[in-house]
């Protein structure tokens, strides 16, 4: 039995407190164990001035995924036991030889409106709202096309400042970050994620292992929240199917009561505003199912038009 256990973290703010909590919550469980964090840049954090959906674009394959390839690398190495990540910062492909060995119980997944002018329906036209993500810029887009869609980089605390210095109006962000982060007072509202459709894992980390190192498996699967795993696993594989790998806007949700999985999910261009929008129920023990019947449900609706986009 190993006697010290490390664990990888991006260097963000947010990730050492996710990383922090993992690490709190194994600690429990195994008191005789010691735990050590290693922080390890990624190229996202290299570009942190530059939106996630630009860094991408550069590097043409989401899949080589710039939040988590350096400590997926570390891990392959041996240099660390555990990586942690924003679940949705993770590629749908895993690389040979890891495996996501646990998904740890989701924070509420909505994103939220931080504001000086109130609620987003109260907004005036005219407003100019911060948001990186090519996801977020479509849904305000197809909910209020009179409100400006700003351009915004930086951490979380640079994209607050902007809203206090009055350089933007507002700011969407994930509800989990302002959760981790305790700055829950600070969110003017909480958007409905029937229409601002979250990304793929929003709200949930993933426990990423090498797949032969049986003893860590062992010791992180009581971290695994059973509902969680189901809705995003069916969130991931209606991602890869509608094909994960472009900068189309896409996003998904899963949500289980019972023996029932509820998945929804938004695909939208990125040329034009149009944005569809469905809904599929299956049983939550077949969860790749559900993700799978949207998926096909969505191409018939239209959306490989929309994901065309990209490529034009």
């Amino acid at each position: 039995m190993k006697g010290q256990i490390t664990v990888g973290s991006r260097t963000s703010r947010l990730a050492l407190v996710q990383a922090e909590s993992v690490i709190t919550e194994l600690k429990v469980l195994n008191p005789h164990l010691e735990f050590n964090l290693v922080k390890i840049t990624t190229r996202g954090d290299r570009h942190i001035q530059v939106s996630s959906d630009e860094i991408e674009g550069r590097l043409k394959r989401y899949e080589e995924g710039v939040f988590v390839k350096e400590l997926e690398e570390a891990l392959l190495r041996g240099e660390i036991d555990i990586a942690v990540h924003s679940l949705k910062d993770m590629p749908t492909e895993i690389p040979s030889g890891l495996s996501l060995a646990a998904v740890t119980r989701r924070l509420d997944p909505r994103d939220v409106l931080v504001s000086r002018l109130g609620k987003f329906a109260e907004l005036p036209p005219g407003s100019r709202i911060g948001t990186g993500s090519q996801r977020r810029s479509a849904q305000i887009a197809a909910c209020r096309s009179d409100i400006e869609v700003c351009a915004l980089r930086g951490n979380i605390d640079t994209r607050l400042r902007k809203v206090s210095s009055g350089e933007l109006d507002g700011v969407i962000l994930a509800a989990a970050a302002m959760i981790r982060l305790n700055m829950q007072s600070m969110v003017t509202e909480y958007l409905d994620p029937e229409y601002f459709v979250p990304s793929v894992g929003q709200g949930a980390l993933g426990i990423e292992i090498r797949v032969e190192d049986s003893v860590t498996s062992e010791m992180v699967l009581p971290l695994n929240h059973e509902s969680t795993w189901q809705s995003v696993i069916a969130e991931r594989t209606f991602l890869k199917a509608m094909g994960g790998g472009c900068r189309t806007p896409i996003a998904a949700q899963g949500e289980v009561k019972g023996d029932t999985l509820r998945l929804w999910g938004m695909v939208s261009g990125i040329r034009s505003n149009n944005a569809l929008y469905a809904t599929e129920e299956g049983i939550a023990l077949i969860p790749e199912e559900v993700g799978n019947r949207l998926a096909q449900r969505m191409m018939r609706m239209g959306a490989s038009g929309l994901i065309a986009e990209v490529g034009m």
